[in-house]
């Protein structure tokens, strides 16, 4: 059976972890959060304590990914995480949704989810720098990417969008978001911008 392998990827509070959980409903598609995959499988490193974050094994991710997802009766899978790309053998992957959100939106929605400091300038700097898109980019076949620009938008039209590629009524593609240029334009870069 040839499976249909979904990756939704994007910084973090862009909104993946619910696009992806409403998108696997919608396709009654088996669903895998890369974090709590991590913790099941045993694959920390270690804690990175000042980022307030955990560390894992991206190798033995790679095995175990491929061990779920070739020993699933489901035909279509969700994979969600801000690394997926990464951790996913790319002759598996179906589809990268690169989710991205404006980083005006994004900083309210982090700092709402109790995001401060390094973590928060890191991980806005992450967002207007590409590089989830970068890192999907690297890591998989260029076609299989699609850049989604969530901004402002409920998780049903995100997931409408993702079906809307799925059923090929809407063309995948991927540099339509710039938004290092838009703060620029907007005179709001070292704002942003700070690390």
């Amino acid at each position: 059976m040839n499976k249909i392998v979904l990756l939704v990827t994007g910084t973090p509070c862009v909104g993946k972890t619910t696009v992806a959980q409403h998108l696997a409903k919608r396709l009654n598609a088996f669903y895998i959060n890369l974090t709590e995959f991590a913790k099941t499988h045993n694959l920390s490193l270690r804690e990175d304590k000042e980022r307030n974050t955990t560390i894992v094994d991206e190798q033995m991710m790679l095995i175990e990914i491929q061990k779920t997802i070739d020993a699933t009766d489901e035909r279509t899978i969700v994979v969600d995480g801000h690394y997926a790309a990464a951790v996913v053998p790319n002759n598996l992957v179906t589809r990268v949704f690169v989710m991205r959100r404006n980083p005006v939106e994004l900083r309210s929605f982090m700092e709402a989810c109790g995001y401060t400091g390094s973590k928060l300038w890191e991980n806005l700097a992450s967002e207007i720098l590409d590089v989830c898109l970068v890192e999907a980019l690297q890591e998989q076949d260029n076609e299989k990417v699609c850049e989604l620009d969530v901004t402002g938008k409920t998780v049903e039209a995100v997931v409408d969008l993702i079906c809307l590629i799925l059923d090929e009524n809407l063309k995948c593609y991927f540099g339509c978001v710039d938004w290092l240029g838009m703060l620029e334009r907007k005179g709001l870069t070292d704002e942003y911008l700070r690390i």
